[in-house]
């Protein structure tokens, strides 16, 4: 990982005026890292896409500074700063492709603007939709392509002009669940293969969780909370970042009553391996037989993150505490006056 390659100093960013003037972002300060997939996440209303204009100026700051690749962009002349949105593509919900141009044409259009040459456009246009995996789609027009084609072609037109930075904008928000998946495989391979940083904003906790390594959490434009992606998955520490992991609360479903508990810890797990069987284990080595009561767990890459709610009984409760924090990779807390 290198030096940030975009900086977010003290970031505000007012509407209107008077009693009518909406704080769309206040006071944020962000480091992304070159070459790294970085998300926003918030609910709707938190400020994330106006966030991500500010990046390349579409909107302008009240206040703060955006630096990219070293170049303040709020300092920059209009000239400038049309250079310097050349390195910084970005795609939308909507594709926002030319209906009345093919594919091909589609991605060679910011080719043309820029003054290169047909058939150097034509040629990078054709290497481009080999990367997307669409060549043999290349005379197809908009209105003959499935959504997650579109988007294809709206990632192929946005590298055409070599940027060092994608910003996606609910890049996937208009696409099923498979095709949704498809496209975030493709944006994983294009920051592998290219080097390229990524900057995803979704409202989505499942595209944050398939492929970012760092995630910011915005709230009704607060950053509420910053971190790898692993972090906040198993320790949520604001309000909004658990509402996030968990949106129906913790835990998400009640497996049996706590009535019969003697104690009742909860557990979380801080990425260890998914196949470490806890409650076996307990069972097995300590002889103590848990209750789980609730959970809220998922496998990342083969490790495990969540928390689950356990009932002890009494006369085994010490000696299964201090098992469980024995183990690598768990934390455990007493939940005192649980009630289920």
């Amino acid at each position: 990982m290198g030096e940030p390659i975009i900086q977010i100093k003290h970031l505000s960013k007012r509407f209107g005026g008077g009693e009518n003037e909406v704080h769309a972002l206040e006071d944020i300060n962000l480091d992304i890292q070159s070459g790294e997939i970085f998300g926003v996440i918030g609910l709707s209303g938190a400020g994330k896409s106006t966030l991500v204009r500010c990046i390349n100026l579409l909107e302008r700051p009240t206040e703060g500074e955006v630096i990219v690749d070293g170049q303040d962009m709020t300092r920059l002349t209009e000239k400038a700063l049309r250079q310097a949105r050349k390195s910084i593509g970005m795609i939308f919900q909507s594709f926002n492709l030319l209906m009345q141009r093919t594919a091909l044409d589609n991605i060679c259009f910011p080719m043309e603007l820029a003054g290169t040459p047909r058939r150097e456009a034509v040629a990078r246009a054709a290497e481009l939709l080999e990367v997307v995996d669409l060549a043999s789609r290349a005379g197809a027009y908009p209105s003959q392509l499935s959504g997650g084609q579109k988007q294809r072609v709206a990632i192929a037109r946005t590298l055409a002009t070599n940027p060092k930075v994608l910003l996606c904008d609910e890049a996937t928000s208009a696409l099923d669940p498979k095709t949704t998946r498809d496209i975030l495989r493709l944006v994983q391979d294009i920051n592998r293969r290219l080097g390229i940083t990524v900057v995803v904003i979704t409202h989505e906790m499942k595209v944050i969780e398939e492929i970012c390594a760092r995630v910011a959490i915005l709230d009704h434009g607060h950053l509420a909370e910053t971190g790898s992606v692993e972090e906040i998955f198993a320790n949520p520490r604001s309000e909004a970042g658990r509402r996030l992991v968990y949106p129906d609360g913790v835990p998400l479903e009640v497996l049996s009553s706590a009535a019969d508990q003697a104690r009742v810890i909860r557990v979380a797990f801080n990425g260890g391996t998914s196949y470490q069987p806890l409650i076996a284990t307990l069972a097995i080595d300590c002889g103590v037989k848990a209750n789980i009561l609730g959970a809220d767990t998922r496998n990342i890459d083969g490790r495990a993150f969540g928390t689950m709610l356990l009932g002890l009984p009494e006369d085994g409760a010490e000696k299964a505490l201090a098992y469980i924090r024995a183990q690598k990779d768990i934390t455990v807390e007493e939940v005192p006056d649980y009630h289920g």
